[in-house]
């Protein structure tokens, strides 16, 4: 491609990059605004509907009001509890006064219907009427069956037909509070009907509908008992049109979106808690998205304009950039010198690449040269064929002087796999595996404490440095690491390896020397066997060897002294091994490996009996290096006592004190809710899955009292509690504390308290009148 497309290829990414933002702006303002718009316009849906339920309830709750006061005057009883034929014309002119009197203006209130089932009769605004002679009795008789004393129906006005208004236009429905009487009756003979014409609820809601706004009231049967379309009174919701599914109405307040002949409305609706009544709002989308659709023009032109701003500023500023990629084309070759089909920016890293590739093969040799010089260089310092001089330059020229000038102290550490036998390498592997072990030490040991590993006839040896001058320190890290490095290689590689230790040096120039050491220590496993890690520093340096017999025997006897938390016979155990330990004439070096097991068994025991370390030594030093800093056998058998041993049965003293005190805690607890029963120690015993002796004895050592003392003590304070609280006669009490007989009791309480119970009972009667 030439260089018109590329520079279409920017100037198309500019217009792209720079207008799906504007776009995604808009867009995004516009969808908020419409947002915002349909949650105001719900919200305010939600208050229209909150005045209407207002309106509503407030006009049912009247009618309810003076209905109550109908049904419950003087009249009504009379009615219905007396003979009531209509030809007693004073009752009947009281009753018509009390039924005028619920009726009023503001309630809209139209007819009250009263039925008497019983005595066969119907009384309501038109008069007065035999009820099997009533051409709708059967429909009203009915009505008994609601479920509720007080319900609200809608019913067809038919029911109700008045000859007063036979010329008249009715509504076709009539919402109906029923209440069922007598009130007061569990039988129900007789029913009131107070009657609101579906007409009047426009009245009652005092609401004007919006354009395109339908407005409903559903009963609690999904019936419409108002509609902006009358003739849609007294259908279900379904047969509206806007309702799919009756049961959307699950919240006390809700919206929902429906599709009516292919247009988009939003629904609000609000159910009552007076009477279960949903009060509905329908509007069409459209008309409430007038406002967001202009917003959305506004949106439109304002993003198509800033759009051609972006898209003119792309155009113009792609051609400046473009201008540097263009002599660089030039430089690097032209534009006759790519490949056909190919752009400038192919081209121009078709020969960078070039060089690269040139520049890394070249890097890679030189590397792999370096490598191969440097480890020649480890090679002849270990085997000790160099000078002085040409070490130093070495050093410097492979930089590792920087890193062996921070290190005090060095060591050599010598690697060599021990067997390939029973394992599933062969001979023609042990160089491969040689290369792994290099690995392993290589990731094991850190970078800035090691040389690089190298091999010298099968045998793979590093030089280990450390700048802290801590020759116990730096001994106990060279152990800790040759066991990691002994473990991975058993872990990964699954083989056995030994590993020799040089003695620690200072000069570079002994390095030779301590390869030495390392392959010297290694010869041990002649006697040691396979898979040791050996110190030079141990070998016999040729002076008759000790036969030092480990003190198995008096170790095990301190540990069962400590865990029994008996501190005398642990002293005496601490006595003997110490003795023991330095009766015999050896080197300071190796009377540490005695003590040092004595102190390494004592921490696995710790460990093992879930002592953590922090209870002894918190937040201190080590144990190790507090141990080493001691020199005298006094101090060190001083020091075992005070800083372990005794400090360790305090710990299993309070274990055993806490697990006594459980123990005697759970036979109380068993004693005060039992002591009514025969309640013995061998019984507690059995529950608590221990020997009834061991039991008797802790139980003494916590409370100072036999189990059979306390239980008679505790006995014998509930007795003296009921003789003063309670009536209860003495028979009664020695019953209940297990006495064969009362009189057991008396001579029992009187060697305890020095009087009979009665005369115990009188004595605190009078004290207390």
């Amino acid at each position: 491609m030439g260089k018109s497309s590329f520079l279409t290829k920017m100037t198309w990414f500019g217009c792209i990059f720079c207008t799906f933002p504007v776009i995604f702006i808009g867009f995004f303002s516009y969808l908020k605004s419409s947002s915002e718009i349909q949650k105001q316009v719900n919200l305010g849906q939600k208050q229209i509907l909150t005045q209407m339920n207002s309106n509503v309830e407030q006009t049912l709750q009247t009618v309810n009001h003076a209905v109550n006061q109908l049904i419950n005057s003087t009249v009504m009883n009379q009615v219905f509890n007396d003979t009531f034929n209509g030809q007693d014309f004073i009752l009947y002119k009281n009753l018509r006064k009390e039924i005028g009197n619920t009726q009023s203006f503001y309630t809209y209130l139209e007819d009250v219907v009263i039925v008497n089932l019983k005595q066969n009769w119907m009384l309501k605004n038109s008069g007065f009427y035999l009820f099997d002679q009533y051409l709708h009795h059967s429909q009203i008789a009915n009505q008994m069956m609601l479920q509720n004393q007080t319900s609200w129906v809608l019913n067809p006005s038919l029911w109700f037909y008045s000859e007063e208004k036979a010329n008249s236009n009715t509504c076709p429905y009539t919402i109906s509070l029923v209440k069922k009487l007598p009130t007061q009756d569990l039988d129900k003979y007789g029913l009131v009907f107070a009657n609101i014409p579906t007409c009047s609820m426009k009245d009652i809601l005092n609401y004007t509908p919006r354009e395109s706004e339908t407005v409903m009231i559903l009963d609690d049967q999904d019936r419409v008992i108002y509609h902006n379309d009358a003739s849609m009174i007294g259908k279900y919701a379904i047969n509206t049109g806007f309702i799919k599914n009756p049961l959307i109405f699950t919240e006390p307040f809700g919206q929902f979106r429906t599709v009516v002949d292919g247009k988009a409305y939003t629904g609000t609706y609000l159910r009552s808690s007076f009477n279960n009544w949903i009060y509905l709002s329908v509007i069409s989308i459209d008309s409430l998205t007038r406002e967001s659709q202009k917003i959305r023009n506004y949106t439109i032109l304002i993003s198509v304009v800033i759009v051609l701003l972006f898209m003119t500023g792309a155009w113009v500023y792609s051609r400046r950039l473009y201008t540097p990629i263009q002599r660089l084309v030039k430089q690097v070759g032209g534009k006759d010198s790519g490949k056909a089909g190919s752009n400038e920016f192919e081209m121009i890293s078709s020969r960078v690449q070039d060089l690269f590739q040139s520049q890394t093969r070249l890097e890679q040799e030189s590397r792999r040269h370096l490598q191969q010089a440097r480890d020649f260089f480890l090679v002849k310092l270990f085997q000790g064929t160099m000078r002085r001089r040409d070490m130093e330059e070495r050093l410097e020229l492979y930089g590792l002087s920087p890193q062996l000038e921070k290190w005090t102290i060095l060591s050599a550490i010598t690697l060599q796999i021990d067997t390939l036998e029973n394992t599933s390498y062969r001979k023609e592997d042990m160089d491969l595996l040689l290369f792994a072990l290099s690995n392993i030490v290589g990731e094991m040991i850190p970078d800035d404490a090691r040389f690089p590993p190298v091999t010298i006839d099968q045998t793979l040896v590093v030089l280990t440095g450390q700048s802290e001058d801590n020759a116990a320190e730096f001994n106990r890290w060279i152990y800790s690491l040759t066991e990691s490095i002994q473990q991975a290689a058993q872990q990964i590689l699954k083989l056995t390896v030994s590993i020799g230790v040089s003695l620690p040096f200072g000069d570079i120039k002994h390095t030779s020397i301590a390869f030495r050491e390392g392959l010297e220590a290694l010869k041990h496993r002649i006697h040691l066997g396979l898979g040791v890690i050996i110190h030079y520093a141990s070998m016999n340096a040729g002076r008759h060897q000790v036969n030092l017999d480990y003190p198995w025997l008096t170790e095990s006897e301190l540990f069962d002294a400590i865990r029994l938390a008996d501190e005398e016979k642990a002293r005496e155990a601490l006595e003997r091994m110490m003795a023991t330990i330095f009766k015999h004439e050896m080197t300071p070096q190796e009377y540490q490996v005695p003590i040092n097991r004595l102190l390494n068994n004592i921490l696995v025991m710790m460990q093992e009996s879930g002592i953590r370390l922090s209870q002894l030594n918190p937040g201190g030093e080590s144990f190790y290096e507090e141990l080493n800093r001691l020199h005298v056998a006094r101090e060190i058998g001083e020091w075992f006592r005070d800083r372990l041993i005794l400090p360790l049965i305090r710990i299993f003293r309070e274990r055993q004190h806490s697990q006594y005190h459980s123990i005697s805690e759970t036979i109380l607890d068993r004693i005060h809710k039992a002591f009514d029963t025969d309640l013995t120690i061998e019984q507690c015993a059995a529950e608590l899955h221990y020997n009834a002796n061991y039991l008797s004895s802790v139980f003494r050592k916590e409370t100072g009292q036999t189990f059979s003392e306390y239980l008679s003590a505790y006995r014998f304070a509930k007795a003296r509690q009921w003789l003063i609280e309670t009536e209860m006669t003495v028979k009664e009490i020695a019953e209940r504390l297990r006495y064969q007989n009362s009189q057991n009791f008396i001579r029992s309480f009187r060697k305890q308290e020095g009087m009979t119970p009665g005369q115990y009972r009188e004595s605190h009667r009078k004290m207390n009148s």
